[in-house]
């Protein structure tokens, strides 16, 4: 693997306007692979967030803390009185998948003017039977970063430094938050190309890094493998129509994403051994995605 694999892909930013900030691929047994289109400063990763969200509850659930499969009133009882009909059903893998079946729509961009954001989630009607139809929204994600504060004691930000973020030595990391000071969860954590990097091959290697155990290994297996359907999502491009498992999108292919608006991704492809990861801001950014396949990933 040589620095000419690149080569086509360099160019493609200027052909195709990508906007691209950097590229990190890693292969098993070769030497990291990198370019820099500007300085790798900390950027926003948008919803690549919810992956990391997601490894937080995984986490928390091997410590006996939560399951994926409790109720989410039950670590919220005190909101059973303003819940929408049908809210006792939804768990916190609802949640995670973004299958709560509610009609609640937000976004990290999008300000806040309720008093509490988890209490306007809760209390919006219902859609659909919880677990029956996928709705990507910034909601659910960031409702896990509740109950993990609860169930923790931490906001997942600091929960994650201890377990994740400092075995990784991506150190302090900002992780904006809603103005009851709760990270996002849902998207708004700023890394480095080089970091995203890192944790990603972390996806690959299993939860091992360095030879010490990070994540549990079952968890990571679990990631891609318990997906929803999310076939109804064909209006967001194609990209998007092979499923969503517990904070990664499946792409069809062997491989599986994090992905995050304007061209934030890492694809972790198992069957090469391999990783690729790239910071952009791409008003189209599924053109970055169709380029990392095309002319890296597909020719390794």
């Amino acid at each position: 693997m040589t620095v000419d694999l690149l080569a086509d892909f360099v160019r493609a930013d200027r052909e195709r306007d990508l906007g691209l900030y950097g590229i990190h691929v890693h292969r098993d047994g070769h030497e990291p692979l990198t370019h820099r289109f500007r300085s790798d400063d900390r950027v926003n990763l948008y919803s690549v967030a919810k992956t990391f969200t997601s490894v937080a509850a995984g986490l928390a659930e091997a410590e006996g803390r939560l399951g994926l499969d409790d109720l989410f009133l039950d670590h919220f009882p005190e909101l059973r009185p303003i819940a929408a009909d049908g809210f006792e059903r939804v768990t916190l893998r609802h949640l995670i998948t973004m299958t709560s079946g509610s009609s609640h729509k937000w976004f990290a961009h999008l300000r806040i003017d309720a008093v509490d954001l988890l209490h306007e989630f809760v209390a919006a009607p219902l859609e659909a039977e919880p677990g029956k139809r996928f709705s990507y929204t910034g909601s659910g994600p960031y409702a896990i970063g509740r109950v993990l504060a609860r169930a923790t004691g931490a906001n997942v930000r600091d929960y994650l430094m201890p377990r994740l973020f400092r075995p990784l030595d991506l150190h302090n990391p900002a992780w904006h938050t809603c103005p009851l000071g709760y990270p996002f969860a849902e998207s708004d954590l700023f890394l480095r190309t080089e970091e995203l990097a890192r944790f990603a091959r972390l996806l690959l290697q299993e939860g091992e890094w360095a030879g010490r155990r990070v994540i549990p290994a079952e968890y990571v297996r679990r990631m891609p493998a318990e997906s929803v359907d999310t076939t109804d999502s064909a209006e967001h491009g194609e990209q998007f129509t092979h499923g969503y498992g517990l904070g990664v999108w499946l792409s069809g292919n062997g491989t599986y994403r994090m992905d995050g608006a304007y061209g934030q991704y890492a694809v972790i492809a198992p069957q090469k051994r391999a990783v690729l990861t790239v910071t952009a801001h791409c008003e189209h950014d599924t053109d970055v995605l169709t380029a990392m396949h095309e002319l890296v990933l597909d020719r390794l």
